[in-house]
């Protein structure tokens, strides 16, 4: 009987690993198309609009911080960076104790016009939450956090 409920086991996991991946590549797929278009609203594409969501998070960065959280080959940031600075939305200075070095910091106030398209999401989100628990909102970050990295790391072996 124990082997009978393992198989059983197995393949009701089996099952649930499936319809993860599948609600996945769906959640993947609303997630690109929402920040394309909201980037679009703004004349950008989906990876100059996380760009500038890595620097509102993390602060002024350097083009080789933004090549290591991106993913992205160096030469593919400096483009990056030149088409957001042409844009309106970054700057590059100075950094404040190395010279030789440039910070990319983000125009705030061309980053205000950005805020409303996130605003009734952030609503909706929160209405959404409503519907679990605590324990399994702490479950979602976990898993959420756990995915992130894993997907990081994917990125980087692609680039790498």
């Amino acid at each position: 009987m124990a082997k009978a409920e393992q198989k059983r086991g197995e393949a009701a996991r089996s099952e649930v690993l499936d319809q993860l991946m599948a609600v996945g590549r769906a959640h993947s797929g609303v997630t690109v198309m929402f920040h394309s278009a909201v980037a679009a609203k703004q004349g950008l594409n989906a990876t100059e609009e996380k760009t500038l969501d890595f620097l509102q998070r993390q602060g002024p960065l350097t083009a080789k911080d933004l090549a290591e959280l991106t993913g992205l080959a160096p030469a593919s940031v400096t483009g990056l960076l030149d088409r957001l600075e042409a844009k309106g939305f970054v700057r590059r200075v100075k950094h404040p104790t190395d010279k030789r070095r440039v910070l990319v910091e983000l125009n705030e106030d061309k980053i205000a016009e950005l805020a409303e398209f996130f605003e009734d999401w952030a609503r909706d989100v929160v209405e959404a939450c409503e519907e679990f628990s605590t324990d399994e909102l702490r479950t979602v970050i976990r898993f959420l956090s756990v995915m992130s990295e894993r997907q990081r790391t994917a990125a980087a072996r692609l680039t790498g």
